[in-house]
Parts: C-alpha cells; sequence; structure tokens
C-alpha cells in the first residue's frame, strides 16, 4: 500500500506539534481487537497519527462484526487502516511508512511476534508496546496479582516479553484479564444476559464467591495511551492492564440482572459432581483470579474509570436492542446442570 501526499503531510504535521506516529498490530479475532481500536480512538484524539494494521484480508467474514464493521468511526477521525500479515509488516503498511511506536496486539507467541519486533528494530522505532495476558500468572496463595509475581515461564507471553526486553530500551507490557464494552465480539456479560432475560437460572461453579476483574475496554486503552505518551515512565515496566475493583461471581450475575431490571436466579453446582468441564460451562475461570494495577497508577499515574454496575446498564441496552435477547438459543450444558442439581 502506497501512501497519499495527503497522508504524508498529515503525519508531518503531527510530528512537527510533537505528535506521534503510531501503528497498532491488531488481531481478528477473540476479545483483545477491541482494545486495539479503542487505544486508536484515543490517540486519534489526542493528535497522533494512527494506523491500525489487521491481520488476514479486508474482505473476509471476520470484518463483518465488531469492532471491524466500525472501522469508520478511525478512517473519518484520519487513521490509516491496513490489513496483511504481521510476518511482513513492510509489505502491509508500505515501504515509506515510518512510526515511533509499535503496539503489537495480535501475537501470543515467539513466532507471532517475533517479525514485528525484528521489523520495528531495523525501522528504527523507539518504542514498543506489547498487549500480554494475566493469564500467565501461576495461582496464588495470595491474591491480587501484582506486577513481578510468579509467571508460567512455559506461556508464550513470557517468552515474547523476554525478548522484546532484550531489543528494545523503551518498551512495556500490559497483561489484561476479562473486559466488556462496545465493539468486544467475544461473550462476557453477553453470557450472564442471556439467561437473565430468558428467565433461566444462571448456573456459577462453586460457592460463587470467587474473584475476578472484568474491566471497561476504555480503562485498558488509556493505560495504553499513557504509556505512548510517557515512554520515559514505561520504560521496561510491565502493567497489570485492569480495573482496580473486583467482582464475585455471584456479584457479577447479581449486577447483570440490575442491569436488565430482572430478579436474578443463581444455580450453584459442584462441576465434578455433576459431570460437566466448567471451561465448557462458565466463561471465567473457575478460581480466584485477579490483578491490580498497581504499576499504571505508581508510574503512569493511571487511574480506573470502570464502574461495573453503570457500565453494565450500557451493555445491557446494547444488548436489548441487538435483539439477541429473542433469538433461539440451546443451553445443553446448562440443562445436564440444572437436572443434575
Amino acid at each position: 500500500m502506497a501512501f497519499s501526499s495527503t497522508a504524508a503531510a498529515s503525519t508531518a504535521a503531527a510530528f512537527a506539534a510533537g505528535k506521534k506516529s503510531v501503528l497498532i498490530v491488531n488481531t481478528n479475532g477473540g476479545g483483545h481487537a477491541v482494545i486495539g481500536f479503542y487505544l486508536a480512538k484515543d490517540l486519534l484524539a489526542a493528535g497522533h497519527a494512527v494506523t491500525v494494521l489487521t491481520v488476514g484480508d479486508e474482505g473476509s467474514d471476520k470484518m463483518k462484526k465488531p469492532p471491524f464493521s466500525r472501522f469508520s468511526e478511525l478512517t473519518s477521525a484520519g487513521a490509516t487502516t491496513v490489513w496483511g500479515d504481521p510476518a511482513d509488516v513492510g509489505a502491509a503498511v508500505g515501504g515509506a511508512a515510518s512510526f515511533d511506536v509499535v503496539l503489537d496486539n495480535n501475537g501470543k507467541d515467539l513466532d507471532a511476534v517475533k517479525p514485528v519486533v525484528d521489523w520495528a528494530k531495523a525501522a528504527g522505532v523507539a518504542q514498543f508496546l506489547f498487549v500480554s495476558s494475566a493469564g500467565i500468572y501461576t495461582p496464588s496463595d495470595e491474591p491480587p496479582h501484582v506486577e513481578g509475581d510468579a509467571v508460567k515461564e512455559s506461556a508464550g507471553h513470557v517468552g515474547v516479553e523476554k525478548y522484546i526486553a532484550e531489543q528494545f530500551g523503551s518498551w512495556a507490557s500490559f497483561r489484561p484479564q476479562y473486559m466488556i464494552g462496545s465493539g468486544n465480539n467475544k461473550d462476557c456479560e453477553e453470557w450472564f444476559f442471556d439467561r437473565i432475560v430468558r428467565g433461566r437460572p444462571v448456573p456459577i461453579p462453586g460457592s460463587g464467591m470467587q474473584v475476578t476483574n472484568i474491566s471497561h475496554v476504555r480503562d485498558l486503552a488509556s493505560m495504553l495511551a499513557l504509556a505512548v505518551e510517557s515512554p520515559g515512565a514505561a520504560a521496561g515496566r510491565i502493567f497489570n492492564c485492569v480495573s482496580d475493583r473486583a467482582v464475585t461471581f455471584n456479584g457479577l450475575v447479581k449486577m447483570c440482572a440490575a442491569a436488565a431490571g430482572a430478579e436474578p436466579e443463581i444455580l450453584h453446582y459442584d462441576p465434578a459432581a455433576v459431570g460437566v468441564d466448567a471451561k465448557k460451562a462458565f466463561p471465567f475461570r473457575n478460581m480466584h483470579f485477579y490483578a491490580e494495577p498497581r504499576a499504571a497508577k505508581e508510574v503512569l499515574g493511571w487511574r480506573s474509570s470502570t464502574n461495573l454496575p453503570e457500565d453494565l446498564k450500557e451493555r445491557f441496552a446494547e444488548y436489548a436492542s441487538s435483539g439477541r435477547g429473542q433469538k433461539e438459543m440451546s443451553f445443553d450444558l446448562d440443562d445436564k446442570i440444572i437436572a443434575a442439581a
């Protein structure tokens, strides 16, 4: 792809104003894609030049779903959107393109991310950011997870973080957990709404007092944006990219029901006794899984804006308008749990 003279002039003006040119390498699936979308909007609003490279083909069926179906919101604000293979970033973005910052919001292991890192280093990129995962922490008897806690050395994200640290002086890694927000195409709160609006019990493994963390994606994007604007403070740091409040499974059911204007019916069960795999029957890890954003608060001056009860009201309004609550759905695993319980 060749950049137009208008785009080049716009980028030059951005540099003259002290702004940065940022490349976001964005996944084409899963929950992380929406992080890149929100970050692009934040950076554009702050006057930075943004290019979003999405993995794959612009004409694929995946691009008909959010957040990709909303990319016009980015281009209308001045972003450049391209599609291609992260293994050959230069071909995807055009040989004349230059960037101050690259964010990899796609790869989960070194095979996927190393070509992006190597290209960025050879191209003279000043700062490299990586969206990792809080799932790499080893289970702890002393929650919450904080930056510096032990991680699973075999996890692909860990290898990526180590390699980036070897290649860049100015780098940072961000470890998100579960997220909500308009444009997310991976079920989170929708799983609960699906049952609540149909008057079905919500099956919760165990006592329901397991603690987790659910963040609005705007919080994750705002943390990443601060790292772009304060590279010195962010350099060489790991950040738990999460909100600063925990929620229990039972509490989440109650909040979702309140957002839907309904009374919740919670059904607790023992997965082993019922004979179901909790990983398939429930959208979250059946354990305490909670990280805190201590480094972002201390180093970047970041503050969370997630207000889960209010954010879920916003999410239910979009859920209701989508018509999903009226669609035919099967609840085979739920029915097995209900019958056994």
